[in-house]
């Protein structure tokens, strides 16, 4: 198939039409579909047969029709941009969301992990050393949120939010939880302070 000119190589005679030409060509491409050889081999005739075909033409041999596509003139489609993917979350909600390090995430929670051992395993202290150990858990937020972005008022605004929440949602929950679970033998008080140490740590932790 080698020695053959691309008129040969794709069946047509050399006075074809180009409608000729390109149906030989697309009906060799579906005989040969699975030989990648064989049709690189076809498209190599039909470009060499576009090129003599340009050649005539230049030469003002033969009028070739405007719709017909010469190799060097081909143009390449761009690629299409792929999808920009759907944000998961609101812009707002993402402005909000920080990824923090591990120090960011063990430093506080270290923290709060002790106000909690405190409130839950030294109930002698009574009410005082819950207020003493919202105080610095209070304290601690603010401090991590701070250091993190260094906008005080917006520190002191979250960690006052979560501490309020904290203490409705720990007083709601208790009043519901504890009295199916007596073995756990803790206060209201104490179920809504570490609660709320536990909403702390994920605001300074998580929040920017």
């Amino acid at each position: 198939m080698s020695d053959q000119n691309p008129y040969e190589k794709l069946g047509v005679s050399e006075e074809a039409s180009f409608d000729e030409i390109q149906d030989a060509r697309n009906r060799l491409f579906e005989q040969h579909s699975g030989d990648a050889k064989h049709l690189e081999v076809i498209e190599a005739a039909y470009d060499a047969i576009l090129m003599d075909r340009l050649r005539m033409r230049q030469e003002g041999k033969i009028k070739v029709p405007e719709r017909i596509r010469f190799p060097e003139l081909r143009v390449q489609s761009p690629p299409k941009e792929s999808p920009t993917p759907r944000e998961q979350s609101p812009a707002w909600l993402q402005r909000m969301l920080d990824q923090p390090t591990p120090a960011d995430i063990f430093l506080p929670g270290a923290w709060f992990l002790g106000l909690s051992s405190i409130s839950l395993f030294y109930p002698e202290g009574g009410d005082q050393v819950l207020q003493l150990a919202l105080v610095v858990g209070v304290g601690t937020s603010i401090y991590f949120l701070n250091r993190k972005e260094g906008k005080f008022g917006r520190a002191v605004l979250f960690t006052l939010v979560s501490l309020i929440i904290g203490l409705i949602a720990g007083g709601l929950f208790a009043m519901w939880l504890l009295p199916q679970i007596p073995f756990l033998n803790l206060s209201s008080n104490q179920f809504s302070t570490v609660l709320t140490f536990i909403f702390l740590w994920l605001v300074s932790s998580f929040l920017r």
